[in-house]
């Protein structure tokens, strides 16, 4: 296939336009987009209000709540740890964190953990809406889950987590002894270039932070709940950090050109691990911390994440060399998953 003719012409690029802004005129989406290929930036543009009550817009600068994207970051982290010869995948926890239960200790492995097939499911629990407004580290999300039993014998199958992802982030800072957050910065951010990326502690003012809005609790037409007293105060190895479209756009420039990892381990860490649990259209089609999707024979990697007033999706389209940056502060029905359509729909057209 000639993945030269998977272009979008300037035709192309003011039709998503037209389609985003028709989104906006409906209240439908809120955000920032950005397209480019090879790197070169196509198309940037935000929508909407960062903060509805002072009258703020969205700029391309600004920062949005990523949700589960911060897990390709945790993932990278890890794989450098690996290539480094710090930790093996295939090693169980509890060589790193020997203080956890036996079950989860003896059991589950790292590959597993990346893979969401270690039996660890979410803390979205009781535990997590008593003390939410206190998580700021990885040590402080871990009681929220450790005493649950596992959902399954580790390896049988696959259940998305993100109890699994806090444990990949307590294994970093057992093995690198520093915080995850600094690890993090020196293996991904600064290496990236990536200055507007962190997870930010929100008890402090963050310049140019978008707001979330989310109709959870609310009726179209009426006015939008903002969902700062629903998300954590601190993100962390799950996801909850925050960036900008410039900066997903760094990250991928660089991860394609192994600035983070070396090609070897770049590769391991994007192609898809779960193939033994069944047809790729009935299954997550996921890496370690990437999802690996085939579709027209394109190959696409990348991570969304979701959360009320939280939508965010960044796609790198390996053959044809297109990244699709999507970054929104309201809910996912209204937020990036249309424009992403849009997109594909655009290039995808001469492969149909």
């Amino acid at each position: 296939m000639d993945f030269r003719q998977m272009t979008i012409s300037e035709t192309g690029l003011h039709e998503l336009n037209s389609y985003i802004e028709g989104l906006v005129a409906e209240d439908k989406f809120s955000g920032s987009v950005l397209v480019a290929r090879h790197g070169e930036v196509l198309y940037k543009k935000a929508f909407g209000m960062a903060n509805k009550g002072y009258g703020i817009p969205n700029a391309t600068e600004t920062k949005f709540n990523l949700g589960s994207i911060n897990k390709m970051f945790t993932a990278v982290s890890i794989m450098k740890l690996a290539e480094n010869g710090l930790i093996d995948l295939d090693d169980v926890i509890g060589k790193y964190l020997p203080n956890l239960p036996k079950e989860y200790a003896d059991k589950i492995t790292i590959h597993q953990l990346l893979t969401h097939t270690s039996g660890t499911g979410l803390y979205w629990n009781e535990k997590f809406k008593a003390k939410f407004t206190q998580l700021k580290t990885v040590t402080d999300y871990i009681p929220l889950f450790i005493d649950d039993p596992l959902l399954f014998e580790p390896g049988i199958k696959c259940t998305y987590s993100n109890s699994g992802y806090i444990l990949l982030g307590a294994v970093i800072e057992s093995i690198s002894g520093k915080d995850y957050f600094t690890f993090v910065k020196e293996t991904v951010y600064d290496p990236a270039n990536m200055y507007n990326t962190d997870c930010f502690d929100l008890e402090y003012d963050v310049p140019n932070l978008a707001i979330g809005y989310t109709r959870f609790g609310t009726q179209d037409g009426g006015p939008w709940r903002n969902n700062v007293f629903l998300h954590v105060v601190k993100g962390g190895p799950a996801g909850g950090g925050y960036s900008t479209v410039e900066d997903l756009l760094k990250f991928d420039i660089a991860l394609r050109t192994n600035k983070l990892l070396s090609p070897e381990w770049t590769e391991l860490a994007t192609t898809d691990k779960l193939q033994a649990y069944g047809e790729p259209g009935k299954r997550m089609q996921y890496g370690y911390g990437f999802m690996d999707v085939r579709i027209h024979g394109e190959r696409i990697i990348g991570h969304n994440g979701g959360f009320p007033g939280v939508s965010a999706l960044l796609h790198m389209y390996l053959h044809s060399g297109y990244t699709l940056a999507l970054l929104s502060n309201y809910d996912t029905e209204r937020g990036v998953m249309n424009v992403h359509l849009k997109f594909d729909e655009l290039i995808f057209e001469k492969q149909k």
